[in-house]
């Protein structure tokens, strides 16, 4: 029998969010499989998977209790320390094989030697744009807190998880691990379960659709350079963000200096089902990030039948393999390009969706989750 815990980290301050959901969707596969114990070992936690899934199952997969979500610092601080004391009691008391952390940590909670720890790296964002993390601003120091801690947790582990062979790559190069310590197991993806064929409702038609965080290497600015530049786009289409967060005024501010009219480029929000749909119904997702360490939205998009134009950089060409137009996103006028070649051409349209539905089947939280396991194995 194995046994696999994993740790309060991601769940302590992560309401939703791609780490959580592959954590989740990993644990929850796996737990389904023969010959295989397998614990969240939660304790006080603020997480919606979760959440969802402790209410509507009554097996003992998540060890903890939810707890309102804060972003006083001293109150997350004792929360961590609660999670912390209480998870070295209970891996004390219970007997355990594997310990994947759920982020990166230079705390060690394993006592018993014969214990293997793992680690997923996601990405190498912070030592590859380290210009985008102040950290002597934020935490008057000149090195990342981030990837010193990564740095460390990377050290301590056993075996190293990365999400992609472009991150794999990076983390040699980086960080000298010795490739033999590290296993590359890619993403799968649940967004498609959520699919109907409701139309996003108060949205309006053709839209170009955009997903996720807009800051820093994310890459949006010009994005929207790109979009205001072309008349074919900017006459036929609205730009739709989705996100949690609203434009700040800087981003207003650059909205209105690149000419575009007020309601060109709207942001909203929702639940999985909202996003689903509104994959659904765009005429073309868009991905502009500078840098990616595996690029979640690409495998919703190409699996919700979205033609997708995204960035010939880091992982999301070995993502999306031949099923996405590609551009060079330090270029607003190649940006701009990909995107009019998709939308203004319906074999192309027709021909990424295609591609974009036979490239979705090499991804699957099935096969993320027995590839992982077979990690798990090769170490006891």
């Amino acid at each position: 029998m194995l046994r696999v815990v994993y740790d309060h980290q991601v769940f302590s301050w992560q309401k939703y969010g791609g780490i959580s959901r592959y954590i989740y969707e990993l644990a929850t596969q796996l737990a389904q499989s023969e010959n295989i114990e397998v614990r969240i070992l939660a304790i006080a936690y603020v997480n919606e998977y979760l959440k969802n899934y402790k209410s509507n199952n009554k097996s003992n997969l998540i060890v903890g209790f939810p707890i309102p979500d804060t972003r006083r610092k001293k109150i997350y601080e004792l929360v961590e320390k609660f999670n912390h004391e209480l998870s070295v009691i209970w891996l004390k008391k219970y007997p355990y094989d594997i310990l994947h952390k759920t982020y990166y940590s230079s705390e060690n909670l394993v006592t018993d030697p014969r214990v293997k720890v793992v680690v997923t790296v996601h990405d190498m964002i912070h030592e590859k744009f380290s210009q985008f993390f102040n950290s002597k601003k934020i935490f008057n120091t000149q090195e990342d807190p981030t990837a010193l801690v990564k740095k460390e947790a990377v050290q301590q582990a056993d075996r190293i998880i990365c999400v992609s062979e472009n991150t794999k790559k990076d983390l040699i190069e980086i960080l000298n691990v010795e490739p033999s310590k590290i296993s590359v197991v890619y993403h799968g993806y649940s967004l498609n379960t959520y699919a109907s064929d409701t139309v996003a409702p108060k949205i309006p038609h053709p839209y170009i659709l955009y997903v996720g965080e807009r800051g820093t290497y994310k890459n949006f600015k010009t994005l929207l350079q790109a979009y205001a530049s072309s008349s074919q786009l900017r006459n036929n289409f609205q730009l739709i963000c989705f996100g949690s967060r609203v434009f700040s005024s800087e981003e207003i501010n650059n909205i209105s200096e690149l000419g575009l009219p007020k309601g060109k480029v709207i942001h909203v929000s929702g639940d999985d089902k909202f996003l689903a749909s509104l994959y659904q119904n765009a005429a073309l997702f868009v991905y502009p990030s500078l840098y990616e360490g595996f690029g979640m939205p690409l495998l919703e998009a190409m699996a919700l039948k979205c033609p997708v134009a995204c960035s010939n950089t880091s992982s999301m060409p070995e993502v999306v393999g031949e099923a996405a137009e590609l551009f060079d996103p330090h270029q607003p006028d190649n940006i701009a390009e990909a995107m009019e070649k998709v939308l203004f051409a319906t074999e192309t349209t027709e021909k990424l969706i295609q591609l974009g539905t036979e490239r979705i089947k090499l991804f699957s939280w099935e096969n993320c989750a027995e590839q992982t396991k077979q990690v798990y194995l090769s170490l006891l």
